[in-house]
């Protein structure tokens, strides 16, 4: 099979990954073996090639956001046959045994696998997915369309839960990437005023499409005082400048897997009862309810399409911020 693999973190400058032809994968008791039509790009992935992350399989095929098709089932498996339209996301599996499986917080498992971290992931022709972890595809969502619901959507829900924000209130978004393009969509199908920051000003533009009620840079004033809000962008200094614009007992969630430091900030910005809280991988039943209301609503991703071939390419442009929306490569 073709597959892009990571033979040793660099800049995404430097073309990190290779493309090589790989033996096809066979499925396992509770497996089965997927062809990929479509994986999303995810800057969880530009992280793993540049080393933001640790590494722990060297070489790694990257690649967690998988649309493709069930074509080998191993020896076990009731859950899906032949044929079956699967999506996989970062959560590959989990021990279902320590005390954080236990009590339904499997995203905190410290014997948790993700996909395209410490198994291969769907920068490839074929992957293997754990039957229990992977998720039917809502008929009505095209592979591409389908690919960033099971990562930018499924943590940007995780998030817009752990924001606490409820109807009616005013939630912030600073960064808005392929996530916060999915979030929005949530936000104001459950009736929440949404404000954007983001440099870009083609990102301001998508945020105001899809119903923000206003976009704008870091030098721009906010309008009002916020009740919830979500950084997506990996970057520590949006700490400080969040709370600034959160009101008392309000509470920000950090979405991403990496920031930049946070820097030293005044106590008095936390004071009133605000709450600050990372957001860590996902459950198992985030994304089963993510995947529910995409049809519910129903979210519409926007996408920016490449071949398998350029991921290096989309890893450049999403470091750059050039991607509107989420970038998917098509891969069969």
């Amino acid at each position: 099979m073709r597959a892009m693999f990571l033979k040793a973190p660099k800049p995404a400058e430097e073309r990190p990954l290779e493309m090589a032809e790989l033996p096809n994968p066979e499925p396992g008791p509770g497996e089965v073996r997927v062809r990929v039509q479509a994986c999303g790009v995810c800057r969880t992935d530009l992280h793993i090639v540049e080393g933001d992350l640790n590494l722990p399989k060297i070489p790694v095929v990257p690649g967690h956001q998988i649309v493709g098709v069930v074509d080998l089932v191993g020896r076990g498996v009731t859950r899906f046959l032949e044929g079956d339209r699967v999506g996989i996301p970062w959560l590959y599996d989990t021990c279902g045994e320590c005390r954080f499986c236990r009590k339904g917080r499997e995203n905190l498992c410290d014997r948790a696998r993700f996909t395209g971290l410490h198994v291969d992931g769907g920068f490839a022709e074929y992957f293997l997915a754990r039957a229990d972890f992977a998720y039917p595809v809502p008929e009505g969502f095209p592979d591409l369309q389908a690919a960033p619901l099971l990562c930018a959507g499924v943590i940007g829900y995780r998030a817009l839960r752990l924001s606490d924000v409820k109807p009616g209130e005013r939630l912030g978004m600073y960064g808005f990437g392929a996530s916060a393009h999915v979030t929005i969509q949530v936000a104001r199908y459950w009736g929440c005023e949404v404000f954007a920051f983001t440099r870009s000003s083609e990102h301001r533009q998508l945020a105001l499409k899809l119903g923000a009620a206003w976009a704008g840079g870091l030098e721009h004033e906010l309008p009002v005082e916020l009740d919830s809000a979500i950084i997506f962008a990996p970057a520590g200094p949006l700490v400080p400048l969040a709370l600034r614009a959160l009101r008392k007992g309000g509470t920000l969630a950090l979405a991403g897997i990496y920031m930049t430091p946070i820097p030293q900030m005044d106590y008095q910005l936390l004071y009133g009862e605000r709450t600050v809280r990372s957001v860590a991988n996902s459950t198992r039943k985030d994304a089963e309810d993510l995947l529910k209301l995409a049809a519910e609503i129903p979210i519409r991703t926007e996408v920016e399409v490449y071949p398998l071939e350029q991921a290096n390419e989309v890893l450049l442009r999403l470091k750059r911020s050039e991607i509107e929306g989420a970038a998917v490569l098509r891969v069969t």
